[in-house]
């Protein structure tokens, strides 16, 4: 008998302990208002896009409304910063690119936040593929030429970069290759391919979205894509690692995060709105469109990534010297 009194009394408090939870709780009657998207960059750019087009199919499976608010600002540490400093309930979260979550860390010397500390992943959205691009009339037909030029004359190449992930990708590249190449600096993706149209520099590592249609007219010459399987939208256009470099791969992305701390009944909800919607095959059509791959991971995967890629970026710009104060 009084081990029936104990097993019941046990239960009973285990029962009691999960009602009274505040995170069982919050999870619960998830979510009951709206939900902002807090994206770093301005309107418009392909993080604003991605973040409207998720929105708008998280808000029809979830019944809330999901508000995009840009932020744009300081490399994207304004957004970081709202998000890290949020209530972790659920209704503010972060749209980050792997340039914040896994570039960052490798580059920076000092960082306001911690990606693995701060905030808790919910899924990997999109992937931005870079292509490995060059004017029509340079005398690369294919990677292995331009290899070979720059193995024939060390630092006689210079290459175009949009940002320390591109430049990150391309030193990536060389280091594989056993290359040098020379770092030419630009603002942005439309100023670094204007520059390969315009024969100042010879090649740059681009997002598919900025020069697709420049292939597709005939301005650019692509040599390669940098992720481990050809992309739909250039099916004729070779991997890095088909090229003899087999261990290449790199890919940008944008996942979904939380704050820290947010309940994680909380984050598998969103994280299965988020699986639901990258399977529209709508979806999946705007954003082929724009030169995105939709993926929606595990809040697992997506941690393990960022894992692995912070070391593996770090190693490679230590080696290239890539340093930001």
């Amino acid at each position: 008998m009084k081990t029936i009194k104990t097993v019941a009394a046990t239960l009973l408090s285990l029962c009691s302990a999960i009602f009274v939870s505040p995170g069982w709780a919050l999870a619960a009657n998830y979510p009951d208002r709206a939900i902002r998207i807090i994206v770093g960059f301005p309107p418009g750019g392909g993080n604003d896009v991605l973040a409207r087009l998720l929105g708008e199919r998280m808000q029809a499976k979830l019944g809330q409304p999901f508000v995009v608010e840009n932020r744009p600002g300081a490399n994207g540490f304004i957004a970081f910063d709202a998000v890290k400093r949020a209530t972790p309930d659920g209704y503010t979260l972060l749209i980050g690119p792997s340039s914040g979550m896994t570039v960052n860390p490798a580059v920076y010397k000092t960082l306001p936040y911690d990606p693995l500390k701060d905030f808790a992943p919910v899924s990997m959205i999109g992937g931005f593929p870079l292509i490995v691009t060059v004017h029509p009339a340079t005398p690369y037909t294919n990677l292995a030429d331009l290899v070979q030029a720059a193995t024939d004359k060390p630092g006689s190449i210079d290459y175009g970069s949009a940002a320390t992930s591109f430049q990150l990708a391309t030193e990536m590249f060389a280091q594989q290759a056993k290359i040098k190449l020379n770092h030419i600096p630009y603002k942005g993706s439309a100023q670094a391919v204007q520059a390969v149209r315009g024969g100042q520099v010879p090649m740059t590592f681009a997002d598919s979205a900025a020069v697709i249609p420049q292939i597709k007219g005939g301005a650019l010459r692509p040599l390669a894509v940098s992720t481990a399987k050809r992309i739909a939208s250039l099916p004729d256009v070779p991997t890095v690692s088909e090229s003899n470099l087999p261990d290449y791969e790199m890919m940008l992305w944008s996942g979904l995060f939380a704050p820290k701390g947010t309940p994680a009944a909380i984050v598998a909800k969103l994280q299965n709105a988020v699986q639901i919607a990258m399977q529209d095959p709508e979806m999946k059509e705007r954003l082929s469109t724009l030169g995105i791959e939709p993926i929606g991971s595990t809040s697992e995967e997506l941690l393990a990534t960022m894992k692995s890629q912070i070391k593996q970026y770090t190693k490679v710009a230590r080696e290239a010297k890539i340093s930001i104060d």
